[in-house]
């Protein structure tokens, strides 16, 4: 049973301005040390189902800058949070995947996302 003392749409929609706050000051932090690396684009491919998931591969742009394995891992983390944030639950039953590409120099992000479902054709047929 709900609480009716509870609004919970008014939770709902403050963690999310709580997580877009969250997730744009760790933009701007590896912004700053991506630029620094010289790099001109990130790429980062992420899979998730059944109730788990995580960020597949990270690639940069250009390939011969490599990217520590620390910041390797807040850019794969990162991409998790926002793919989550724009479609929350889609690691979960068949789940979805997709690829966050992010253009350091204009710092614009595409996110190219799938969500998988399970289609069903039900027909019922009685006294035939």
């Amino acid at each position: 049973m709900t609480n009716p003392q509870i609004d919970y749409a008014a939770m709902a929609a403050q963690w999310r301005a709580e997580r877009e706050t969250t997730l744009k000051a760790t933009r701007a932090e590896l912004l700053a040390q991506l630029r620094a690396l010289g790099i001109s684009e990130v790429t980062a491919e992420y899979e998730g189902y059944g109730d788990s998931g995580n960020v597949e591969d990270v690639t940069v742009q250009p390939a011969e800058v490599q990217l520590p394995e620390p910041l390797a891992t807040e850019v794969g983390d990162f991409a998790w949070s926002l793919a989550y944030h724009h479609h929350p639950g889609f690691e979960n039953n068949e789940g979805g995947y997709g690829t966050l590409t992010w253009d350091i120099a204009l710092d614009s992000i595409t996110l190219d996302h799938a969500d998988r479902y399970v289609e069903c054709s039900h027909s019922y047929d009685e006294g035939l």
